[in-house]
């Protein structure tokens, strides 16, 4: 991948993250796949995985990381242009897409996920504190060779509305 790390910010950005298959496909373009194996692996036609990558390239998400000829043709092979993605301000759309998808890869994850949901009053200073620690953490895992098993990884952290 070419950058470390994404800040989603633009309006194409946004659009981008806009729709829950787009997400899916951030999702498993951290490795690079083809058009028909997304397609085979979410059982989703083709032309809509491709016009779904066109949205995603278009915003600078997606990159074309190889292209091979296979049988007289060329196949590409896409990935996600950055490791992660960090949501730049409180977008309504691409933070609830973002949410559905991570559901359905939650819902999808071989063995038992982690997820939990707590809320606790903590004073600024102690919620600054645990907000870059969480930061830390996410942003700082070493990452293992490509033989490896692939984990998702989700951090959050909001205030309450009063």
């Amino acid at each position: 991948m070419t950058e470390a790390s994404m800040n989603i910010s633009s309006p194409a950005q946004f659009k981008a993250m806009g729709h829950p298959l787009r997400q899916r496909l951030l999702f498993l373009l951290g490795e690079p796949a083809t058009i028909s194996q997304l397609a085979s692996r979410l059982g989703i036609a083709k032309g809509s995985i491709s016009h779904h990558l066109k949205v995603l390239r278009d915003a600078g998400m997606v990159e074309v990381s190889e292209t091979r000829r296979v049988r007289g043709g060329t196949e590409q092979y896409y990935r996600r242009a950055a490791a992660r993605l960090d949501i730049a301000t409180k977008a309504p759309a691409p933070t609830a897409a973002m949410l559905e998808g991570f559901g359905q890869e939650l819902i999808a994850a071989q063995g038992e996920p982690l997820l939990v949901l707590r809320h606790v009053r903590l004073t600024p200073a102690t919620a600054e504190k645990l907000r870059d620690a969480l930061y830390e953490l996410a942003t700082d895992i070493d990452t293992a060779d490509e033989t490896a098993a692939r984990y998702g990884l989700l951090v959050g952290m909001y205030e309450e509305r009063a």
